[in-house]
């Protein structure tokens, strides 16, 4: 019984000991209860790091930084006597505004009497130098500097991105490092090179006396950190050819990327409309934020990035494709010819098309819709019973081209595109049945057969339109297409974008497809961007949509042995692949290749052209389905006919006031 009892209260010992041990530890050797103890004494004050210099491939200062100034308040540092109006009149405000300001302070989540707070910001050079020999005389307030982005360019807003004052949801994110007040990047690079680009906060405690006044450094700042500029980003981008690329988009809707196919590197990163980034800095900043997302009108959307976020069906450059899968599936090969006598007919359907009963490389070249529309049917039916399993081994394929899946990449943005499985015809062919299974669906009904030709259900961005060429320009491999080439002068350490990503087709399959977009530039539909100094592989595409116009669309690769550059251009409602969106890939293929545009009369045709006219017609239309469009005309009428009777009401009174004046300046008879 009294061993019993004695282990027992040895165990107790042995944990009393070991508390005391801890507890003596910590408050010896380590400063975590020195720092709580003296927390009215001790405070942290914050270094803020100049942010990372953005350049372009060729060295060129695409986004730096300039000081931005705030003035903080700090409740615990108010006094009594505080003379409200004179401190008002030093910062030319109302003393109304200055109550609403410190009561939203107040309000705010992370509010605290000792913490300093926002209380003015984006403050000039010159307004600082006017309040900064006065502002000691009211200690609850301090002039704070803090680096804010500066911009070197005024295109690829949506490229570069902005930064932000941090919400909640990003203190939450990463408690650790922001506090209210500071800033993070919020779309682009800023958003995706975050980390790199913000730097290491300096950190010094400083002591204070009972009225928080500055009595010197804890320690002799042996707890301080220096503060650790963040990294330099060099992008992959070459601003010559985006600034291009950005001009031949004004007045369009639509995006033009290009890649080195050789690393995966994007040199063109190009959407329209674009974005001056000088909109994201300054006083009016969150005035043009607002406005900038509220811009619908034609559906111009400006924050909408269309390079990497707009999917759309790829039309005839999706052929290539399709030509590679049915011989991947062995349903076809280069030799293969389907019955296009005068078009695509099937079951009653009839479609148009170039060409005849050709072999594959004639039927790339005059792009012939009904030669990929069979090519497609055979993929479907490659298991008789079971369209389903044909159409999921297609999209294993197209997948392993990056395409109907996000790239994984350091673009802040971006969508998966869609290419369509057999599960997805299966329940279309049951919304058709009303509900019915029917696991062999019919190609027509469901309008699968459109997808061989890049219509139907398969939709694409720019980019992965740009990638896919590549892959095609390879012979079936890609690197992941990336936006940073170096982060702080080292090549990019993301070990995403030294993948070699193969792709499911045999390689000896390309080489049919790249002679058919040999002979679409050199005989075919592209013949008229054939040019002198460099060699051309290339692709159209004319892509129906039911808004109106058909989108323009074109794939290039150039050289043709060698290749250094793919480009994909897509042009909304803007007509024929060649005409538009091929004057615009091979001019900056142009530009990437011999260093200059020599064949000016293309560039030009781009750069004066406008598209704007069939934007509003569209939306015009839009709202008149919809019941919401107000004719101006009938405003300016109504307005008029507004004007006008105010004009005779006010003639009318004119004649009333003068008859009143007459009747009363008339003497009276006496009676």
């Amino acid at each position: 019984m009294n061993t019993r009892y004695l282990k027992v209260f040895s165990v107790l010992v042995v944990i009393a000991l070991i508390f005391v041990a801890r507890l003596s530890y910590l408050q010896l050797f380590t400063d975590r209860y020195a720092l709580n103890a003296a927390n009215t004494s001790i405070k942290i004050e914050y270094v803020i790091p100049q942010r990372g210099v953005i350049f372009d491939r060729n060295g060129k200062i695409m986004v730096g930084n300039q000081p931005a100034y705030e003035i903080s308040f700090t409740q615990a540092l108010m006094k009594p006597d505080f003379d409200t109006l004179g401190f008002c009149s030093l910062m030319k405000i109302s003393k109304t505004d200055f109550i609403k300001r410190i009561n939203t302070i107040k309000k705010e989540k992370y509010y605290s009497k000792l913490t300093a707070m926002t209380f003015m910001k984006d403050l000039s050079r010159e307004e600082i130098a006017r309040v900064q020999e006065i502002i000691f005389k009211y200690p609850a307030f301090s002039i704070v500097q803090r680096p804010q982005r500066q911009y070197e360019v005024s295109t690829s807003g949506n490229l570069l991105g902005y930064t932000n004052e941090v919400n909640e949801r990003d203190i939450k994110k990463d408690s650790t490092y922001y506090l209210p007040g500071d800033f993070i990047g919020k779309t682009g690079v800023e958003k995706s090179y975050e980390k790199d680009l913000r730097g290491v906060k300096g950190m010094k405690y400083i002591q204070k006396d009972i009225r928080l006044r500055n009595i010197g450094s804890y320690k002799d700042g042996a707890l301080d950190k220096d503060v650790i500029t963040g990294k330099d980003v060099t992008l992959t981008i070459d601003y010559d050819l985006q600034g291009i690329a950005e001009e031949m988009l004004v007045n369009k809707h639509g995006a033009i990327v290009a890649i080195d196919p050789n690393n995966g590197e994007i040199l063109t990163l190009a959407t329209g409309p674009d974005i001056d980034p000088n909109l994201f800095t300054g006083p009016n900043k969150s005035k043009n934020l607002y406005a900038l997302s509220k811009d619908t009108i034609y559906e111009n959307k400006p924050t909408f990035d269309r390079s990497v976020q707009a999917a759309y069906p790829p039309g005839s450059t999706f052929k290539l494709l399709t030509a590679l899968a049915g011989m991947q599936m062995g349903v076809m090969d280069e030799k293969t010819v389907f019955p296009c006598g005068g078009g695509f007919n099937y079951r009653g359907l009839r479609i148009k098309g170039h060409g005849g009963a050709d072999p594959l490389i004639p039927s790339i070249q005059v792009s012939s819709n009904c030669y990929f529309s069979y090519a497609y049917l055979a993929i479907v039916n490659k298991y008789p019973d079971n369209p389903s399993k044909g159409v999921d081994e297609w999209k294993k394929i197209m997948s392993s081209f990056g395409v109907g899946d996000f790239l994984n990449n350091d673009i802040a943005v971006g969508s998966r595109g869609r290419i369509p499985s057999g599960e997805f015809y299966e329940r279309r062919q049951k919304q058709i049945n009303r509900g019915k299974e029917q696991k062999k669906w019919d190609p027509l009904s469901t309008g699968a057969v459109f997808n061989g030709m890049g219509q139907g259900d398969v939709l694409v961005t720019p980019l992965q339109l740009a990638n896919f060429v590549a892959a095609i320009a390879n012979k079936g491999w890609f690197y992941t297409p990336h936006i940073v080439k170096a982060v702080d002068g080292k090549p990019n350490p993301d070990p995403r974008f030294k993948v070699k990503h193969k792709t499911l087709v045999d390689p000896k399959h390309f080489e049919p497809v790249l002679k058919g977009m040999e002979a679409v530039v050199l005989r075919g539909t592209a013949r008229s961007l054939k040019s002198n100094d460099f060699t051309q592989l290339a692709k159209t595409g004319t892509a129906q949509v039911p808004q109106g116009k058909d989108n323009s669309i074109f794939v290039l690769i150039a050289p043709a042995d060698k290749p250094r550059i793919v480009v994909a251009a897509v042009m909304e409602h803007a007509g024929f692949g060649a005409t538009w969106a091929g004057p615009a890939c091979t001019v900056i293929a142009e530009k990437y290749i011999t260093g200059d545009i020599k064949r000016e009369h293309l560039y030009k045709k781009m750069v004066t052209a406008s598209f704007m006219p069939e934007y509003k017609r569209q939306w015009i239309a839009d709202l008149k389905r919809k019941g919401l469009y107000k004719d101006p005309k009938q405003d300016s009428l109504k307005l008029k006919k507004m004007k006008d009777s105010l004009e005779f009401i006010k003639k009318q009174k004119e004649k009333l006031k003068i008859q009143i004046e007459s009747e009363t300046s008339t003497p009276k008879p006496n009676r």
